[in-house]
């Protein structure tokens, strides 16, 4: 063995070990940061309104440990993986629909973008109606989050396919379905996954707005009450929590998307 290679292997443990540090630290220093920005205002100001970040996550643990914050969170959880699942399909058959057919995208395209900025609150006594105060009602809000972003996202990638790709396959003689599902759905495929990343997003957003808003029930319901009570340390305890496992489910999502795109690079 000569040195150069004993070198190698000796520099090669500390390189990663610098490399996960260095990550470490951009992933969360912000965050660190910020919590110690938070815990001395709170500490010094001393108002109802803006707790240390210590009283906050003692209490958060309270609400899991005795306040039933668990149920709460499984009642939720059951209504955004099933909000989450219809948005997805909807979305994902809608928008390859509206990339490969111009009619279909030139009928829909308006109504789809428009239905994306209008607030999914608004609907709420519609589907309060509809529904009545079920899980029906908090899904209905999921996906309505949800689907129009998915669809957009999956129309765009499948739209700006490489072309000179399609062209190729034409040259070899390949037939419409062939085309969409070797050439159009693999290049587009990055894009449809990044779409959904920021589906699964929305899809907590009204998740918390439905059960805030609308079932009242639920971790959203939860914040809603302790709100009305103006127990802020709980109200802050909750969307620290919500704040959290919108990170978790979007690092989830992340590395879904690098498995599945990893033949990209």
């Amino acid at each position: 063995m000569t040195m150069s290679s004993v070198a190698i292997q000796g520099d090669s443990p500390t390189a990663g070990f610098v490399r996960v540090i260095r990550n470490i630290t951009a992933n969360w220093m912000g965050m660190i940061v910020i919590a110690l920005i938070w815990e001395v205002a709170g500490q010094i100001f001393q108002q109802p309104w803006l707790p240390p970040l210590s009283r906050v996550l003692t209490r958060m643990v309270e609400l899991f440990t005795t306040g039933g914050l668990s149920q709460h969170l499984v009642a939720s959880l059951s209504s955004l993986a099933i909000g989450f699942a219809i948005a997805l399909a909807i979305g994902l058959v809608v928008g390859v629909l509206m990339g490969l057919f111009n009619t279909i995208y030139t009928a829909l395209d308006v109504y789809v973008n428009a239905m994306l900025f209008t607030p999914g609150l608004i609907f709420a006594p519609i589907l309060f109606a509809i529904f009545g105060l079920s899980d029906a009602t908090r899904i209905s809000v999921v996906v309505i989050y949800a689907v129009f972003i998915i669809i957009i996202n999956t129309a765009a990638a499948v739209r700006n396919v490489d072309r000179p790709l399609i062209e190729m396959a034409a040259s070899y003689g390949a037939n419409r379905r062939t085309t969409v599902f070797r050439i159009v759905l693999p290049d587009a495929f990055p894009l449809i996954i990044a779409g959904l990343r920021m589906g699964a997003g929305r899809a907590v957003k009204g998740m918390v707005n439905g059960e805030m808003f609308i079932a009242l029930i639920g971790i959203g319901g939860q914040a809603a009450r302790y709100g009305k009570q103006f127990d802020f340390t709980s109200v802050w305890a909750i969307s620290v929590f919500i704040m959290i496992l919108a990170v978790v489910i979007n690092q989830v999502v992340t590395w879904i998307e690098k498995r599945l795109t990893a033949w990209v690079d």
